[in-house]
């Protein structure tokens, strides 16, 4: 049997994107615990619930993080060792855009995760194993994958003097938890006392706002406010952002950039 690894970094709701064109020697992940180590005073002797002494408690672990360091290939080099994809899978087949993505200019991949950082916002970190069996076949999961949301915590690259084209990097990520302040809903129990129920946060979104819309075949400023903040109030405001007049909405043309504005 052959395992096949693909590395994938995605941001803004997997909208933008590309699998590692080499994968790298080595990924170093670490799980840590955070206990916390106490000294405690008593009688000493006695059973397990009462002798005094050092005791830890467990709390939760610590959030994951990832590093490794490989390079970018610059497109004049056909290097045997460049992860090209699997040239049988179909659309249909699980992750088939992760798994078969082209190679792209090495300072795409340097410029791509920059803009990343400076967003502020996280990423998405995929490491997918697919094992081809004696059959010939792909699996289509395996229990080594990961895929979770994480930071930008170091980005380190250089041009390679011997390998002119190829630039070296060493990346740190660092695994991100969605957040968000929970609603308290005063209600009425059954015996008509007011009590303080927590309501859900909404689901987290790792998408970005964009700061533009272009224009579509369906569209309209209502559809549009719809779609980016949730109701169609904001119709007017992007009318009057664009400096559209009240005889131009209807006719306004596909293709036509219009700028958002902030939520």
């Amino acid at each position: 049997m052959e395992d096949n690894y693909f590395i994938y970094l995605s941001f803004n709701n997997q909208a933008e994107g590309w699998r590692l064109p080499v994968n790298p020697e080595s990924i170093e992940i670490s799980e840590e615990g955070q206990g916390k180590t106490y000294n405690i005073v008593g009688k000493g002797g006695g059973t397990e619930e009462t002798r005094a002494g050092e005791i830890n408690v467990i709390q939760s672990p610590r959030l994951k993080t990832v590093s490794f360091s490989s390079f970018f290939p610059s497109k004049s080099h056909n290097y045997p060792f460049i992860v090209k994809g699997i040239p049988e899978l179909t659309p249909n087949t699980p992750n088939y855009r992760y798994l078969s993505d082209g190679i792209h200019d090495p300072m795409k991949y340097v410029k791509d995760i920059r803009k990343w950082m400076e967003t502020k916002h996280p990423i998405r970190f995929m490491y997918i194993v697919r094992r081809r069996r004696e059959d010939g076949k792909l699996d289509n999961a395996s229990d080594r994958d990961l895929n979770f949301p994480a930071s930008i915590e170091k980005f380190e690259w250089k041009e390679v003097a011997g390998s002119p084209g190829d630039i070296e990097y060493s990346l740190s990520l660092k695994e991100y938890v969605f957040y968000s302040a929970r609603n308290v809903q005063p209600v009425m129990n059954a015996k008509g006392e007011t009590v303080l129920v927590q309501q859900q946060p909404a689901r987290p979104n790792e998408g970005v706002m964009p700061e533009t819309h272009i224009f579509q075949d369906g569209d309209s400023l209502t559809k549009i406010s719809t779609k980016y903040y949730g109701d169609s109030a904001r119709a007017r405001e992007i009318q009057e952002l664009n400096g559209i007049s009240d005889s131009e909405v209807e006719g306004i043309q596909n293709g036509t950039v219009l700028k958002l504005p902030p939520k």
